[in-house]
């Protein structure tokens, strides 16, 4: 592996399970702060904000400010701002959505959209779908901050914001624009961030077919922690379904802040 330029570090099932810090997590982050080695915390969640991010980490005792944070409402928003500069976009979608929109000058409306751009939305309902489908039917573009089907929630698996854009999809037949895991868009996104090129960066994850892929997409150098979906079992299966090996393997943390030295 090359000399270490950059990390872009996954957080739910890397650094964290739900509410419980993963064993070596603070350590690890700790260790990168003392070596000066940069890193972003990199996140498919599009419905929190930067700094309800940083704050979720902080909480379980991982130090974290919100600039070292990239979600893909963040990078969604960048996508569309440097497309359309003040662009017109309707949200389907929650607060982190909203801000990262605000925040890059775009224009939220609720009628004649430009864009429009969809995370989680638990509050969806099928007068949304019918909008959007209009919108979309009459020439909006299609941005979806991420794919992922389910997530985790307090009652167990639930719908997640690919979810939702898999039904605005088959409703409209207009793939949209993917920006989170495992496309490469919220990995440029981070890369910029840290003024680096994505060969030079390193994307650590659990999830073979989010992290991984999207970090070997990109054409970052990956390390696979066996923290949370993938291990040492389902691994070759993962390997075959996404054409991928990553370049590094570390059975947890600990085994991970070895490997780099921090």
């Amino acid at each position: 592996m090359n000399k270490i330029s950059g990390l872009l570090i996954d957080l739910d099932g890397t650094l964290y399970h739900g509410q419980t810090m993963i064993a070596g997590a603070d350590t690890l982050i700790a260790g990168l702060r003392k070596a000066n080695i940069p890193f972003l915390f990199v996140t498919n969640n599009s419905s929190r904000t930067a700094e309800d991010v940083a704050a979720h980490l902080r909480g379980m005792g991982i130090e974290a400010k919100a600039d070292e944070v990239c979600t893909s409402s963040l990078a969604a928003a960048r996508y569309i701002a440097e497309e359309s500069p003040g662009a017109s976009v309707a949200i389907l979608g929650e607060k982190g959505l909203h801000q990262a929109c605000e925040e890059a000058g775009l224009n939220i409306v609720t009628e004649s959209p430009q864009y429009v751009v969809q995370g989680i939305d638990r509050s969806f309902t099928y007068d949304k779908l019918a909008q959007a489908q209009r919108w979309i039917l009459g020439g909006a573009r299609s941005v979806l901050t991420n794919p992922d089907l389910m997530l985790p929630g307090d009652g167990g698996i639930m719908p997640g914001a690919g979810t939702i854009g898999a039904a605005i999809e088959a409703a409209t037949g207009v793939a949209p624009v993917v920006i989170g895991k495992p496309h490469s868009h919220l990995i440029a996104y981070a890369t910029d961030r840290l003024g680096i090129e994505p060969g030079v960066a390193i994307m650590v994850g659990d999830n073979m077919r989010t992290d991984i892929a999207a970090g070997a997409r990109a054409g970052c150098q990956t390390i696979l922690v066996y923290t949370g979906l993938t291990n040492a079992e389902n691994l070759e299966h993962y390997k075959e379904i996404t054409g991928i090996t990553p370049d590094v393997i570390c059975a947890d943390l600990t085994e991970l802040q070895a490997f780099l030295g921090v």
